[in-house]
């Protein structure tokens, strides 16, 4: 096991699958004690500690919905009385859905903003006050911000207004040392991923493949680490060159 997070305390949100696991059991495997976040799945959050536990990690699942702030609150003040502040937050957990304009219902956009956009500005809050001086809070996007398609409004505009919370929290947590990034992934592998994109991205993409929950798992790692200490407000992809 690698040990550049050695001591440090993660959490990450929706990390019982795809993109969210990845991150957990690369962050576990860098060295720190990480909290899986979920809601309501805990068979695969558990799998998802198992698994890094057999390979010598630390892990420990936690539900919290991210739509409500209270449950967020018991989750960081649990993870403090467990572990200790935490040093790195990556707020992960998202929905997706396609569908136009004229045919999206209150309830879509509510869903999909109270998910994405609320869910995260709200981790992000509470982040913001207990994330250790040094620490590392993170938010995932997408480059549909970049790359626009009929059907993607709901999806790309509340992940459009992460990539703003990113910017402006990174300006108010400077004087802290804490930076605040967020990775954009292109089209990956996970349940998430449309037919269409499964289909398309594999020709699209300059190096000829569908992304991996690793690929982003691996940017995430290095945005979290000591030798990113540099870098801070910044909307990172990592699509193979789709965007």
């Amino acid at each position: 096991m690698q040990a550049s997070q050695a001591g440090k305390v993660a959490i990450v949100t929706g990390a019982s699958q795809g993109i969210g696991r990845a991150i957990a059991e690369r962050l576990a495997r860098d060295g720190a004690t990480v909290i899986v976040n979920h809601t309501g799945s805990v068979p695969k959050a558990s799998e998802v500690v198992s698994t890094i536990e057999q390979s010598g990690g630390r892990a420990i699942a936690l539900e919290a919905d991210v739509r409500d702030c209270g449950a967020i609150r018991s989750m960081f003040d649990e993870v403090h009385r467990r572990c200790g502040p935490p040093d790195i937050v990556v707020a992960n957990a998202g929905v997706n859905l396609t569908k136009p304009v004229a045919e999206a219902s209150e309830a879509d956009f509510d869903n999909i903003f109270s998910v994405n956009a609320r869910g995260t500005f709200f981790v992000f809050q509470e982040a913001a006050k207990r994330v250790t001086p040094g620490g590392r809070i993170l938010a995932i996007s997408t480059n549909m911000t970049l790359q626009t398609r009929p059907g993607i409004a709901l999806y790309a505009g509340s992940k459009a207004a992460i990539e703003q919370f990113v910017r402006v929290l990174a300006r108010e947590l400077g004087d802290r040392k804490i930076t605040v990034n967020a990775v954009a992934p292109g089209p990956t592998d996970t349940d998430m991923v449309s037919k269409l994109s499964r289909d398309t991205a594999p020709a699209a993409t300059p190096l000829g493949r569908l992304g991996c929950p690793q690929d982003i798992a691996d940017v995430v790692a290095f945005l979290v680490s000591e030798q990113a200490r540099w870098v801070n407000g910044q909307i990172i992809g990592a699509n193979g060159g789709l965007a």
